[in-house]
């Protein structure tokens, strides 16, 4: 999320609850044997460096800093698993990485306010969420390429982007007219209209894509809609810590992960009940996260502190850090757990 001044007024008691937060203290690793082929790094998108930090996961380093363009906050792979893509938003550009050894692949300019990505799961669309500019941007994929099929206006500050498993439909936050929209792919126009709590931020769609949640970075906690026929209902709000922000899949199919930027906290959601199931504390503002592959640690972006923070799931807490560039955004690695 691109801090509006809205966002800023909101948040601005973050910072004196941050000066008591502790660091917690990286813990060494041992190094690979010598020979042994390199892990694939974690990605660390340092959103007010123009940089990408990649991590050795062996011993808790930075590998390497990796120059992109301006604003670089998510990050999402092909569907060809060929590579991964960094976009750029105020950039105006999408980086391409070889997911396993972060080799710079290629750039692609004129990507227009490229804030959030995702490709639809038929591998047909990309969308973009301008939320500097207040559009979305649908794009045809042909395996390689990109090509504009349509821009469309939206509500102030498009945020965070969820495509159902069909193909058919995106639906977006709009973090500062406190909106959700769906938008058929097929045909670039917006279906309707909803309105949310304040500041809406990601989208994770459950039960065959039937259900919505959505985390409310102005609130406390997630809105939960049904979206299963023509208009969207409201059916529950799951409370689970202020600025509640960003969503990832815990890989069982049972639970998945929001971020509560200001309560500096990670909730694990019970799919079934849609309840909170546990809670974990990260500081330093935490933000997008991803899962090792065997689903027993998260890593997490803590935005305001210029770390990644390593929480072992077991333990309910956070084991180690490793310092990155400024307003750590996007994390990601190739070695994950499933995301839907």
């Amino acid at each position: 999320m691109r801090l509006s001044v809205r966002s800023l007024s909101r948040l601005a008691a973050l910072f004196v609850c941050l000066l008591a937060c502790a660091a917690v203290p990286a813990q060494p690793a041992a190094p690979a044997a010598p020979g042994a082929a390199a892990a694939p790094p974690l990605f660390v998108l340092n959103s007010l460096d123009a940089s990408v930090s990649l991590i050795d996961p062996v011993t808790w380093s930075e590998r390497n800093r990796v120059a992109v363009g301006k604003e670089p906050h998510h990050i999402y792979m092909t569907p060809d698993q060929k590579s991964v893509i960094v976009a750029n938003s105020a950039g105006d550009s999408l980086t391409f990485f070889n997911p396993r050894t972060g080799e710079v692949q290629r750039t692609v300019y004129g990507i227009i306010d490229p804030y959030q990505l995702q490709f639809s799961p038929d591998m047909k669309w990309f969308v973009t969420a301008g939320n500097r500019l207040n559009h979305v941007d649908v794009y045809r994929w042909d395996g390689s390429n990109l090509q504009l099929a349509k821009r469309i206006p939206t509500g102030k500050t498009p945020s965070h982007i969820w495509i159902d498993g069909n193909s058919t439909v995106a639906y977006i936050s709009m973090q500062d007219s406190d909106e959700l929209i769906a938008v058929d792919l097929a045909t670039q126009a917006i279906r309707w209209r909803a309105p949310t709590g304040p500041m809406p931020a990601d989208v994770f769609g459950i039960h065959d894509g039937k259900t919505l949640l959505v985390g409310l970075t102005g609130g406390d906690g997630v809105q939960v809609f049904d979206v299963a026929g023509k208009e969207p209902k409201l059916v529950g709000k799951i409370p689970t810590g202020k600025g509640a922000h960003a969503f990832r899949s815990a890989g069982d199919g049972k639970s998945v992960f929001v971020s509560n930027r200001v309560a500096n906290s990670i909730s694990r959601i019970d799919i079934p009940t849609l309840t909170v199931a546990a809670t974990y504390p990260v500081p330093g503002g935490p933000d997008c996260m991803d899962v090792s592959a065997d689903g027993k640690t998260l890593f997490v972006t803590s935005r305001w502190a210029k770390k990644l923070s390593v929480v072992d799931l077991a333990a309910g807490k956070v084991v180690r850090t490793v310092n990155v560039g400024r307003s750590p955004h996007g994390v990601w690695t190739v070695e994950h757990a499933k995301v839907r």
